[in-house]
């Protein structure tokens, strides 16, 4: 079975790229979820972030925005001492930041969703790549989003990690041709 040539033994980027990758995602807890994952790994592995998927899962409150924007000095104290994420206390404080402008979109356009897939008009991108090589780090696209965030103030965002995000949610499909999700994302997209 031909996968990404990212994809290495790990199970759980196994299973992340055969599952997650590239799947159009509309639901906002999930696209919320995935834009703090990405911001968290800014500067670091995927696979360190996968590894602790569960232990953010388990210290945000399952990525509940409402909850995540009124932590206060004492559960950012806990975090730093929480061994299941990241311990960065830039990256924690922005989370909680982030939390606060998610919500400021939810009101702002009814749903996080609906903002965010504006960047490709409603539609993912189906890119054709032969090989991983040739898979950029960044896109108008993304360059749009990141500079858009920015000025509604979320932090920990940038060209690149926009990117990531939008192939993450499904916005992009960077499968390369030969691998078996490609034509797999293409028919999930067609039933939503």
């Amino acid at each position: 079975m031909n996968r990404c040539e990212w994809v290495n033994s790990n199970l759980l980027e196994v299973k992340y790229h055969d599952e997650e990758w590239a799947v159009p995602v509309h639901d906002d807890r999930c696209l919320f979820e995935m834009l703090i994952l990405e911001g968290a790994q800014s500067g670091l592995s995927w696979a360190i972030i996968l590894q602790k998927r569960e232990g953010y899962i388990n210290a945000f409150d399952n990525f509940d925005a409402l909850k995540i924007a009124m932590y206060k000095e004492d559960k950012i104290e806990k975090l730093l001492n929480d061994r299941g994420i990241v311990r960065n206390k830039l990256k924690i404080n922005a989370t909680i930041e982030n939390a606060k402008c998610f919500l400021d979109v939810q009101k702002e356009y009814g749903s996080f969703d609906s903002y965010i897939w504006s960047f490709v008009n409603g539609k993912p991108i189906n890119n054709k790549w032969k090989t991983l090589s040739e898979v950029p780090s960044i896109s108008l696209e993304s360059e749009q989003m990141a500079k858009s965030l920015k000025k509604k103030g979320f932090k920990f965002i940038g060209s690149t990690t926009c990117y990531a995000y939008m192939q993450a949610v499904g916005m992009i499909n960077d499968h390369v041709l030969s691998c078996f999700r490609y034509k797999e994302i293409i028919e999930l997209q067609n039933q939503v």
